[in-house]
């Protein structure tokens, strides 16, 4: 008897992570989805270089970064490259992990990181640079890929941190 709930629990908990992991994998694909979009408008109807304000604070200007975050590491597209594959499967090899440690906050984290990285990737792999055009005049111009990034790894640590306490 005590054996046959813990198989039936553990069918469940199998289900719940299945339900989880489409879950992750749906955003996953929206913010490539959106990302894609996003990068696919900016290089149709604007010239490298080109700025155009939307509010005070707020322009779309197409620039091409071939660094990391912040415009750090330029001209080293290779070696970011391998470097984003790297991360990209130590990524799906922990997302398990980090789904059910991190608990709802830790799979939405997993997802947006995932759905951005893959985003800047395909840039690397299909442009040699990625494809920046949100700027706030303030940092670096990113683009939905950098923010899906950034978002989800705060998510995963806030995950990890509400399992702390």
């Amino acid at each position: 008897m005590e054996e046959k709930l813990k198989i039936t629990s553990s069918s469940a908990y199998a289900r719940l992570y299945a339900m989880r992991f489409q879950g992750i994998l749906w955003i996953a694909a929206a913010v490539l989805g959106l990302d894609r979009l996003s990068k696919t408008w900016i290089l149709r109807h604007f010239q490298l270089g080109e700025s155009r304000r939307v509010t005070s604070f707020f322009y779309l200007t197409y620039v091409q970064n071939t660094g990391t975050a912040f415009g750090l590491f330029q001209g080293n597209n290779k070696a970011l490259l391998l470097l984003a594959l790297v991360i990209l499967g130590t990524l799906l090899y922990g997302a398990r992990g980090l789904s059910e440690r991190g608990g709802f906050w830790g799979a939405v984290g997993v997802a947006l990181v995932l759905g951005g990285a893959v985003g800047n990737l395909i840039d690397r792999i299909h442009y040699g640079q990625v494809i920046d055009f949100l700027d706030f005049r303030v940092w670096p111009v990113f683009n939905i890929a950098d923010s899906a990034i950034t978002v989800g790894a705060c998510a995963i640590a806030i995950g990890l941190w509400r399992l702390k306490e």
